[in-house]
């Protein structure tokens, strides 16, 4: 069974809650029930933190034993060269997602220090952008 863990970054604990004309109306957590029933044949996990430490530490952590990694590293995408060096880092193949379209928001969003270092990256199709990450995984 493939291991597959989500990591999210700084206030993506507020979907449901927050910007939702850009976020939507659903929780993560709601959502992550979600796609454990629809990919029942993976093996998810899910981790969520503010913290940039902590991210790092958790892509450290799982970055040599895990199948496949999907990140949502949030603002840090556009300030974390830590976050990019530690994926660069790993073993563990990463997608880096995000639910609104950064291309077509705010200029300083268009940078993504992450994205070099992943296998792809998908952004703008709301929490389905999860759905098609872990697809990608699948192939």
């Amino acid at each position: 069974m493939l291991k597959i863990a989500i990591i999210n970054g700084p206030n993506l604990n507020l979907l449901g809650v927050r910007e939702k004309d850009i976020y939507g109306n659903q929780s993560f957590e709601d959502y992550f029930e979600t796609l454990k029933t629809k990919f029942s044949n993976c093996s998810l996990v899910y981790f969520q933190s503010n913290v940039e430490g902590e991210l790092i530490n958790k892509l450290h952590e799982i970055g040599f034993t895990y199948d496949a990694i999907i990140i949502n590293a949030g603002a840090y995408t556009h300030t974390s060269i830590a976050i990019a060096d530690a994926v660069a880092g790993i073993k563990t193949p990463v997608t880096e997602v995000h639910i609104s379209n950064i291309f077509a928001r705010e200029d300083y969003r268009h940078l993504s220090y992450l994205g070099k270092h992943c296998k792809g990256s998908i952004s703008g199709f709301g929490l389905y952008s999860y759905d098609l990450a872990i697809m990608s995984c699948l192939k």
